[in-house]
């Protein structure tokens, strides 16, 4: 198994562990295509159902792993290696998405090469773009990460040396976006619709519980529970409170959440002496926390690294790009290893 041009690595990157059917080529680090097929039948239930999630990847992965083949322009023989999300996320998603790259790898005579799936939301970073003049972080540095189901602090040593510092012990941002979300009769998910509302309502006109937590570590389940308790007793007096005060009601909790989870950054930042400051996941597309970065890190001196949207949620060029680098130590998996649920950086 040897690259037929080692100066040109092409890689083929496939995420498959929730509910986004994802396929992506990768020169090098340079992006040749990104193909994202996601699943609406999710809405309809609130939140993710993994026997539907794993059907539509069955049927979603052929054409999306042959869009993405044919948008890189290129054939599947030029495929030097075959990168996959083996976990963390919902078992019978992955299992489609392995078992796709291994059958897809062992038919080409290709190395297979399996991705911590958490590792790759922070190695987003490095993915490069056909035209675009971009800066890369330099090591070390540290990655918010925040998402549906992760709320962590990271340093960020080298590509495969990451060390969680800070992470929830309860709930993820995420996750308090979603379920108050649900509490104002939001669709799901309520992240999205929670930023669109916060931008015309006053951040000022609720408060809800913070937090007080050890060292870097986080906690949501608090501020669910303030919020709920607003909402109700609100409610009792005026039926119509959440119609009349939804963007107030969404600008105060995205205020609340951003706040929590910055102050945490700052801490580490300070204590590190870390001022290269990355965010990845799918919460990291929040424009309140992107813009409240930006503002913060220029009074603090950090330099920030953010994710374009399109690298924020599940997508397989992150797994192409940990591929990559994995590719380059020559770090392969074997045939037999099996996708995992759960697992940390």
């Amino acid at each position: 198994m040897i690259t037929k041009d080692k100066d040109k690595i092409i890689t083929l990157g496939i995420e498959s562990s929730c509910d986004d059917t994802s396929a992506a080529v990768l020169m090098n680090n340079t992006l040749l295509s990104n193909i994202i097929a996601s699943q609406a039948i999710h809405q309809d239930y609130g939140g993710v159902v993994p026997e539907l999630a794993s059907r539509a990847h069955q049927q979603n992965i052929i054409p999306v792993v042959d869009t993405a083949i044919r948008r890189a322009g290129i054939e599947k023989t030029d495929i030097d290696a075959v990168a996959f999300t083996r976990g963390p996320g919902l078992l019978g998603s992955l299992l489609v998405g392995t078992s796709f790259a291994k059958s897809f790898a062992t038919a080409l005579n290709i190395p297979c090469i399996d991705v911590n799936h958490l590792q790759a939301h922070v190695l987003s970073h490095f993915i490069a773009e056909q035209g675009v003049v971009q800066t890369f972080p330099t090591f070390p540095f540290l990655c918010l990460l925040v998402s549906g189901g992760n709320s962590q602090i990271v340093l960020v040593r080298n590509y495969f040396d990451m060390q969680i510092i800070g992470q929830t012990i309860d709930d993820a941002a995420g996750e308090a976006f979603d379920k108050c979300a649900k509490i104002m009769g939001l669709p799901y998910p309520g992240g999205p619709h929670i930023d669109k509302l916060a931008k015309t309502g006053n951040h000022e006109a609720f408060h809800f519980a913070m937090p007080n937590i050890a060292e870097f570590d986080y906690s949501f389940s608090g501020l669910k529970t303030s919020f709920l308790y607003t909402v109700r007793d609100q409610v009792k007096a005026n039926p119509d409170f959440i119609e009349q005060n939804k963007a107030d009601l969404c600008a105060s909790l995205q205020k609340t959440i951003i706040d929590i989870l910055l102050k945490k950054l700052i801490s580490a930042s300070k204590k590190l002496n870390i001022t290269n400051i990355a965010i990845a996941g799918g919460v990291s597309a929040n424009s309140g926390l992107r813009d409240e970065l930006i503002s913060r890190g220029e009074k603090l001196g950090w330099q920030v690294f953010i994710p374009k949207p399109a690298f924020t949620t599940d997508n397989a060029a992150m797994v192409a790009i940990a591929g990559y680098f994995k590719y380059l130590r020559h770090d392969f998996c074997a045939i037999d290893e099996p996708p995992f649920a759960r697992v940390e950086i």
